[in-house]
């Protein structure tokens, strides 16, 4: 729990599979949504053992020890409130974020890489608005060419992303299991339908 809130949470995978808390900011928000915010169900007891956080949902099974017995959270929120990071960082996982998992030459999905738009052979850097997700045929076709070149197009401009727009992108991909409890927590500001 000590130490930053970002990454601790996924810290032991294995441990997420039972019992997952959901960990909100101080504001009822998720602190990211992909990947999805979660600690396993022993931080969270510990979490709200030390009095950092407040437990507002839980599941119906029990934890005991000798002189105590608690429902185990699923979802809990910090009571302090964790200032979002306002720069994004350049990785290969924001990148393929950004770009919706999807080739933006094509639009395949799947297995996926990256590739420079004007090639560093050619002087082009490696920065957000140089970089997009491409699947290995069309990073093969264009190669060391402008996309004149190859004849390719892409789908929309590479440019770096706001953090609110990423973590909102971040909501497209919502993680294999959702427990009922987390639902109105993740998506509490989507619009409702008439």
């Amino acid at each position: 729990m000590d130490g930053d809130f970002r990454t601790t949470f996924v810290r032991d995978p294995a441990a997420l599979r039972q019992h997952p808390a959901l960990v909100l900011n101080a504001d009822y928000r998720p602190l990211s949504y992909y990947p999805l915010s979660l600690w396993p169900w022993q931080e969270a007891v510990k979490a709200a053992w030390l009095d950092r956080v407040d437990i507002v949902a839980t599941y119906d099974e029990v934890v005991r020890s000798p002189s105590t017995s608690i429902h185990i959270p699923s979802v809990v929120v910090l009571k302090d409130y964790v200032k979002p990071r306002k720069r994004v960082a350049f990785t290969r996982f924001n990148l393929f974020l950004r770009d919706e998992f999807r080739c933006q030459y094509c639009g395949a999905r799947g297995d996926l890489t990256f590739d420079h738009v004007v090639p560093r052979a050619r002087g082009g850097i490696t920065s957000w608005e140089n970089v997009v997700a491409a699947c290995s045929p069309c990073n093969l076709r264009k190669g060391s060419h402008s996309l004149r070149q190859s004849g390719l197009s892409l789908m929309r401009p590479p440019r770096r992303p706001g953090a609110e727009e990423l973590r909102n992108m971040g909501r497209k991909f919502p993680p294999g299991h959702l427990h009922e409890s987390w639902v109105d927590y993740l998506y509490w500001d989507a619009e409702l339908e008439a």
